[in-house]
């Protein structure tokens, strides 16, 4: 259940957010439209052809709603029914030549809103932050899409970010405490301070510009020659279940082989399940494991091994 104050929060951001943009004038832009019509305006200037079904289930719209505002806006002239024979809940709608105006004064007047009252008044770092921060509300309460996984490699200041996001999410999801951020860090600057030889990488996996999850393989630690170690996966929740941990895994795994190392081996704990099915399904076979009071939590250590 949602704590009380983290309710009154988001609704005290809808208000303020809703001021800053204008909802709350008379008329969208300078004209005599209401939001809900500048809504299905833009939409049909971005379908060109579509219907009112459509245009409904796309808003979230009541049909009888939509119904009203459309026929307001073919008694303006700013929406042409198409013809077409069958089914009339299905009569393609278009904007007309004025519509079409009405669209491209909507969308640079929105432009210039977004600029000068969102973006232009903050610096660089601001304006970067505030765009980051609107993709993760996006990310969060959108529905999945398919959108471009990109791995790569961190950029600067995304080792730091990798920790505190690891640190902060197995606190919350298993209750690790501090322990586990200390050890972490330790493990990401161990990766930084390897020599490039034997080969080691790390990756980023990147969705429509938010970082979805990372894993990184360097040689096994006090292992023997030839041995490469998988360490810290993580798949951010609202990225989880579109395959991005497997997509990582399999990543490491080539490269590895690749690289010439002989096998490739791992340590996690049997209460990530999601991660250790992750691993069976990789080819990985559990070698040993060890129970331990780690991070305020006992524990059941799990080493799993790929030969590669």
């Amino acid at each position: 259940m949602a704590e009380p104050a983290d309710i009154a929060q988001v609704r005290t951001f809808n208000r303020f957010y809703t001021r800053i943009i204008g909802l709350l004038e008379e008329g969208m832009h300078q004209t005599l439209h209401t939001l809900s019509e500048a809504r299905v305006i833009y939409e049909l200037d971005k379908a060109g052809t579509t219907t009112s079904a459509m245009v409904a289930e796309t808003l979230g719209m009541d049909r009888a709603q939509l119904s009203r505002l459309v026929g307001k806006l073919v008694s303006q002239d700013i929406v042409a029914v198409l013809p077409r024979a069958g089914d009339k809940r299905s009569v393609p709608l278009a904007l007309t030549r004025e519509g079409r105006e009405v669209a491209k004064h909507f969308n640079a007047m929105s432009d210039a809103k977004a600029a000068e009252t969102l973006l232009d008044p903050l610096t660089p770092f601001e304006q970067r932050d505030l765009v980051g921060a609107m993709r993760r509300i996006s990310a969060l309460l959108a529905e999945p899409e398919d959108a471009t996984l990109v791995l790569r490699q961190p950029r600067v200041g995304e080792i730091g970010w990798l920790i505190h996001r690891q640190a902060v999410l197995y606190h919350l999801e298993q209750g690790w405490n501090g322990e586990f951020e200390t050890l972490i860090t330790r493990i990401y600057a161990d990766f930084e301070a390897a020599p490039s030889a034997p080969s080691k990488q790390l990756w980023v996996a990147e969705i429509e510009g938010e970082v979805a999850g990372s894993v990184f393989v360097l040689p096994a630690e006090d292992g023997e020659e030839g041995t490469a170690q998988l360490r810290m996966l993580y798949v951010e929740p609202m990225f989880r279940g579109r395959g991005i941990g497997a997509r990582l895994v399999a990543e490491a795994i080539t490269f590895a082989k690749a690289s010439g190392y002989k096998r490739i081996m791992l340590w996690t704990q049997d209460c990530l399940a999601s991660a250790r099915s992750i691993y069976q399904k990789a080819g990985f076979v559990l070698a040993k494991e060890e129970r331990h009071h780690s991070f305020g939590a006992d524990l059941n250590g799990q080493y799993w091994v790929l030969e590669l």
